[in-house]
């Protein structure tokens, strides 16, 4: 007897349909897998052999031969126990014809069906191919309510499956979630206004968010550089639900989605500064995994202690930042992901931390405060738009009652400014300030001679590059959206402007 039955393969954030097709005959027992399976899958046969005997059903005893087509595209992973097993059902007479649905799952000995990683993804391009009835892990079901036009069964083990398939038992489908209402209730451990001082740091902070630009915090240790950064997701625009399911189905590839199955805040990675360049940008042995930069995708990466980071690590962020995109390549083919995130990085101003401050003196001598700075290559400073020195503040700024202005309230500034934006670029996808190329910039960014002046005037100053000089332009424009200006004015520049001069001092 010869069986078909549909699974899906991941290939990056792509579901590829895969054909389990087995084949039961007489002659020697033997349970053959073939169709370029990983350890992963070949393991497969002793659960699906385990798991169908202790479900109450009868396992074959005859030569099977299982093929997983296309045979040309490693399967990898577990969720090819339950199609597998299936399968086997089916070719040996104890099930009848599956049809279209898609199966998804891996089995337990006792025959449990356990959640396996990437079903968001895989559901996603298994409908745009025009397959519409799954079954899958019940833990899986959360983070498949929220596709639409799906039928989707979330099952608990390989008894229910069998019941579902032959009809004696009825099961209701999925039932379809808001994502308004799993977000609304969720809320952030920080808040601007419990930063006491640092104005011109938290006004880059805003014009950063605004406009999605990378922003640099130097200063001495204690001043509050950690705290910012971890606050900036606060006043970011929410998740929309298409920018929900594009965070999401990364997670879901990594494997670390939460119950709720969905990602409904920023993501706020915070790598340590002994990360590798694959632990950052991606990569793999075998299977390539997203790295941190794509789990902070339409969020915040937060690189704290920068010059601690080593140099080739830190050299990788150079092409994402300006592509918004990686491209992981390895010998078995080249996956790509996006990386669309603001970059927030913080460093000390030297070793010792105190070079510059009006508050403690330095003890570092010029040679080690070159070395300590030098750490950080020219192109990658080139790439952050905003870089800004935050120094101590006073006692009495700590121990005052000083209203300070709250996420909330610099929230509608930012999303004020982003409404300005989609207007703006309403024939581009989610295109903000930050990502502007030379075409936008001529046709958004005019300068009077004014302010070409000042632009001039800063560019040779600064001794800025042509990459630095189209920034400062962008920052400007993301200056005057937080103004409602139509145009860009003198201040806009001189602000933008501003926000340079660390490069100078480095």
């Amino acid at each position: 007897m010869l069986s078909k039955v549909t699974s899906f393969a991941l290939c990056g954030l792509e579901g590829v349909p895969v054909e389990v097709e087995t084949d039961i005959n007489k002659g020697m027992v033997s349970f053959d897998l073939v169709g370029l399976p990983d350890a992963a899958v070949k393991e497969s046969k002793e659960r699906v052999r385990s798991a169908i005997k202790n479900s109450a059903l009868k396992f074959p005893v005859n030569k099977i031969t299982i093929n997983l087509a296309p045979a040309d595209i490693r399967k990898e992973g577990t969720q090819y126990d339950l199609p597998i097993a299936v399968s086997v059902l089916i070719a040996s007479d104890q099930l009848a014809n599956a049809g279209d649905t898609v199966f998804l799952g891996e089995l337990a000995l006792d025959g449990a069906l356990r959640p396996v990683a990437g079903i968001l993804p895989i559901l996603i391009s298994a409908k745009a191919k025009g397959y519409t009835r799954f079954v899958v892990p019940a833990a899986n079901a959360n983070e498949a309510s929220f596709i639409e036009g799906l039928t989707v069964y979330a099952l608990n083990n390989l008894k229910e499956v069998v019941g579902f398939l032959t009809g004696e038992i009825g099961f209701q489908p999925v039932a379809q979630r808001s994502f308004k209402a799993s977000v609304s209730d969720k809320k952030y451990d920080c808040d601007l206004s419990l930063v006491r001082g640092q104005k011109i740091a938290k006004r880059a902070l805003e014009i950063a968010v605004a406009g999605g630009h990378n922003i640099l915090l130097a200063g001495p240790p204690g001043t509050g550089k950690t705290m910012l950064a971890r606050c900036i997701p606060t006043i970011m625009p929410d998740l929309t639900f298409d920018e929900a399911l594009e965070v999401t189905k990364i997670h879901s590839v990594a494997g670390c989605l939460t119950e709720e199955g969905i990602v409904s805040l920023r993501p706020f990675r915070t790598p340590h500064h002994t990360a590798t360049v694959v632990a950052l940008c991606g990569g793999g042995n075998v299977k390539v995994h997203p790295g941190e930069i794509s789990m902070a995708h339409k969020g915040v990466l937060f690189l704290d202690e920068l010059p601690e980071y080593s140099r080739r690590t830190l050299e990788s962020l150079r092409q994402p930042l300006e592509d918004r995109v990686i491209t992981v390549a390895r010998s078995g083919g080249a996956v790509t992901f996006p990386a669309d995130f603001i970059l927030c990085a913080s460093m000390n101003p030297c070793p010792c931390g105190n070079y510059g401050s009006a508050y403690s003196d330095c003890t570092c001598t010029p040679s080690q405060i070159q070395k300590y700075r030098s750490k950080i290559s020219g192109p990658l400073l080139d790439r952050i738009d905003l870089q800004v020195e935050v120094d101590g503040v006073k006692y009495e700024d700590l121990a005052g009652d000083g209203n300070e202005e709250t996420s909330a309230a610099i929230k509608e500034r930012v999303e004020r400014a982003r409404a300005v934006q989609r207007v703006r670029f309403e024939d581009e996808t989610n295109l903000v300030n930050a990502g502007m190329g030379e075409k936008q910039l001529k046709k958004y960014c005019r300068l009077s001679p004014e302010c070409e002046e000042i632009l001039r005037a800063a560019f040779e100053a600064l001794r800025l590059s042509a990459r630095a000089r189209s920034r400062i332009i962008k920052v400007a424009r993301t200056i005057a959206d937080l103004d409602l200006s139509e145009e860009i004015k003198p201040e806009h520049v001189l602000e933008a402007a501003s926000y340079r001069s660390y490069e100078v001092k480095n």
